[in-house]
């Protein structure tokens, strides 16, 4: 169902293969005739959804990609439909996993639900508009399934022999590590979701990550048996780093996209700390900044190159956490590497008075205040000379770290290596 490389006509596919989004599609030639006709005036704009399950309370960086999907299309001049998977999420996609999710109570979903959904808003305009993006839960739907009339009228549509030919089934098959009966079934209820999007919202688009191909056909196979429909398939590609790491993960941990989860400074600093090779990619996947101005910006020559990348943090910061965020985290940043000043967004660390005034090992505290994962990398770190207390160096991890090493501001400032800092605070 793929398609040979083409030079789409439309404003959204041309978008997608200009800035590095599009992997693969279902008849993409038929796909963007449709697009074209909403551009003349010729129908009404096409309805594209892509699924969230609710597994934390955020989504990270990993995801960021599906969501500038969506927000494309929207800026096209189409409609987006967000689905959030309140029942899918209880049983967990199995996608390229080892081992199953863990499953997660419905007070936990619910919760996950509602961090997730203030992501959105600042990348989709929501309304009831005929390009305005709406949010649906396929709960909704699932919920009220009954499981025999379900299995027959859609469970007899798909085979097991082409099942255990997807990629995500045959490689956990393969490693001889289980897949449970509950994890198989998701398949077909994500198939099952795009058919029921499109009878209740008309929806015609599945979009995803290269990792969903195989579910999202499925979808587009069963509305057309069971219904008739003509439904279309897009998928982006799976994204690393120029080094091969996994977008939205860190030594530190996930890259999430709430302020509550990461702050919007360690947000700034990470695309900030992009690979040089990567920056351009990043720009045109990341921002809405046009081809004209990222092509200067990818070639700046040597060092210039960094202020590209702190135009990636500005702009990808701007999207997620807004303008003022965006500014006064590259402030931070400024202050604490050019001026030597402690900056008033770093992440700050509370920590009892009472245990500042007995003293705590400088390892320790490295831990507790996130710039390390364990004591051992954080005796490495500061035997490296990369641990500095209030931009004094390190010299002994076991240094106690008291009351009387607060600065003027009440504060104390940790550093591990150059870019990563912390305030610790009597709490």
């Amino acid at each position: 169902m793929t398609e040979p490389a083409f030079t789409p006509a439309s404003a959204f596919l041309g978008r997608l293969v200009e800035r590095g989004y599009l992997n693969q599609g279902t008849d993409l030639t038929a796909l963007d005739a449709r697009l074209v006709e909403v551009e003349k005036g010729q129908r009404a704009p096409l309805i594209a959804y892509i699924g969230f399950d609710c597994t934390a309370e955020s989504l990270h960086v990993g995801s960021l990609i599906q969501i500038m999907l969506l927000r494309h299309w929207q800026q096209c001049g189409q409609k987006p439909i967000v689905l959030m998977g309140g029942g899918t999420t209880r049983i967990g996609d199995p996608s390229f996993r080892d081992d199953s999710r863990p499953l997660l109570d419905d007070a936990t979903i619910e919760r996950n639900m509602a961090g997730i959904r203030r992501v959105f808003e600042r990348f989709l305009t929501f309304g009831d508009g005929p390009t305005d993006a709406i949010m649906v839960n396929n709960a909704d739907w699932l919920d009220e399934l009954a499981y025999i009339p379900f299995l027959r009228d859609y469970g007899r549509h798909f085979t097991i022999n082409r099942m255990l030919s997807f990629d995500s089934v045959r490689l956990r098959l393969e490693r001889e590590q289980p897949l449970t009966f509950l994890e198989f079934n998701y398949m077909i209820l994500q198939a099952y979701d795009f058919v029921e999007l499109a009878r209740r919202h008309g929806c015609s688009v599945q979009m995803g990550g290269s990792d969903q191909w195989g579910n999202i056909v499925n979808g587009v196979e069963l509305g057309r048996r069971t219904q008739g429909l003509e439904l279309f398939g897009v998928t982006s590609p799976l994204l690393t780093t120029a080094s091969g790491a996994k977008m939205g993960k860190t030594a530190q941990g996930a890259v999430w996209l709430n302020p509550e989860s990461l702050s919007p400074y360690d947000y700034w600093q990470y695309w900030r700390n992009t690979e040089d090779a990567d920056v351009g990619r990043f720009l045109r996947l990341f921002t809405d900044l046009p081809e004209d101005e990222i092509g200067r910006l990818e070639s700046l020559p040597g060092a210039e190159i960094n202020q590209a990348k702190k135009l990636l943090a500005d702009h990808a910061t701007t999207l997620c956490h807004g303008a003022e965020a965006a500014a006064e985290a590259r402030h931070t940043a400024e202050t604490t590497f050019e001026q030597g000043g402690s900056g008033e967004a770093l992440p700050t660390v509370p920590v009892p008075r009472a245990e500042l005034g007995a003293g705590i090992p400088a390892y320790a505290l490295m831990v507790t205040a996130g710039l390390a994962g364990s004591n051992k990398e954080a005796r490495r770190l500061i035997a490296g000379g990369g641990g500095r207390l209030n931009g004094a160096l390190i010299e002994d991890a076991n240094r106690p770290i008291t009351i009387e090493d607060l600065d003027a501001a009440g504060q104390i400032k940790l550093s591990a290596g150059k870019k990563r800092h912390a305030l610790v605070i009597p709490a």
